[in-house]
């Protein structure tokens, strides 16, 4: 089912969930052991990121070195299948620019078609470690409204050859049209990249003219961020559902890491009240009592979803959603 039929269809705020593909090497029962708990507040779908290929290099003697290409979170597309069948939910695939070219992303939506996945979740994504701006691989694309367009094609028939589909199909009938609903990432405080929130709303709209169903946005600490991007979404015209993200804070370090990674700012309030701690376990209390309150108070104002990044860690996840659930 898409993701907007189940916000069409609810009659409460559903919560949803964020995770990450294990480490190369590790085991599908790290992504079991992370959901499992979390299914007892019955997710409609579960999110399944995708991560960039990364370069390590190899020590080959005589002080020369081999630059090696490695995928270290492979999996995504088989994780989106075992939770579908272990859990009988939707699985929503993050699909990015990164890496990959026209055609890599044609046949990968073709293979998310045949394992019956309708949802995606477009991104540009981010460039690879150690390089400073994102590159686009060679006829792939640079920006998500163009991955959201490609998407919107294949939703419609349009391939990248078409004269192929048309030289094959035997039996003269149309060229299969999928039916993805599209969901794109929004940032009540901006991306890191834009100049200003203006220009990044303009953005924003021009992926929604371009066929993205719904949003979901960064993470956020302050209800107030959500609540006047939301606003301003509307004013732009953009009417599709906007799905809340909410990350609890579970150390001291994210005071620095995350504004500095995601490009968000921490209310003063619950910066004092984690700096004031002497004991490091209060901070992962301070920021499950934080996302509390922000989740209730996102619940009682109606939004249609909530989704949590859980980080692979689902302890602090399910404290919140069973306090609010």
């Amino acid at each position: 089912m898409k993701v907007t039929e189940h916000i069409s269809k609810a009659k409460k705020s559903l919560f949803s969930f964020e995770i990450l593909p294990p480490i190369r090497g590790n085991d599908i029962k790290d992504i079991f052991s992370t959901l499992d708990p979390l299914m007892e507040f019955n997710p409609p779908f579960i999110d399944v990121t995708y991560h960039r290929e990364e370069f390590v290099y190899i020590d080959k003697g005589n002080g020369l070195l081999q630059r090696k290409k490695i995928s270290k979170r492979p999996g995504t597309v088989g994780i989106c299948s075992a939770i579908m069948n272990k859990y009988k939910v939707d699985a929503v695939p993050h699909l990015i620019c990164g890496g990959f070219n026209k055609q890599m992303t044609e046949n990968a939506l073709i293979d998310l078609n045949f394992l019956g996945i309708d949802n995606v979740l477009v991104l540009r994504g981010d460039p690879i470690k150690h390089e400073n701006k994102f590159f686009a691989k060679k006829d792939g694309h640079k920006y998500a409204v163009d991955l959201v367009k490609q998407v919107k094609n294949l939703n419609s028939g349009i391939y990248i050859d078409k004269n192929f589909i048309d030289n094959n199909n035997t039996n003269k009938k149309e060229s299969p049209i999928f039916d993805f609903c599209i969901g794109v990432a929004g940032y009540p405080e901006k991306h890191l990249e834009a100049p200003n929130i203006e220009s990044d709303l303009f953005f924003l709209k021009k992926k929604v003219e371009a066929g993205a169903n719904y949003i979901v946005t960064q993470m956020f600490f302050d209800n107030k961020k959500y609540f006047s991007f939301v606003e301003k979404c509307r004013i732009e015209g953009i009417s599709v559902p906007i799905i809340p993200g909410i990350k609890p804070i579970s150390s001291i370090q994210h005071l620095n890491s995350l504004p500095s990674k995601f490009y968000l700012s921490i209310p003063n309030e619950l910066v004092k009240e984690i700096e004031k701690t002497k004991n490091k376990k209060n901070v992962f209390h301070i920021g499950i009592e934080w996302s509390i309150n922000q989740s209730k108070e996102l619940r009682n104002s109606g939004v249609e979803v909530i989704h949590y990044y859980t980080m692979d860690k689902p302890e602090n996840i399910y404290q919140i959603v069973q306090s609010i659930f």
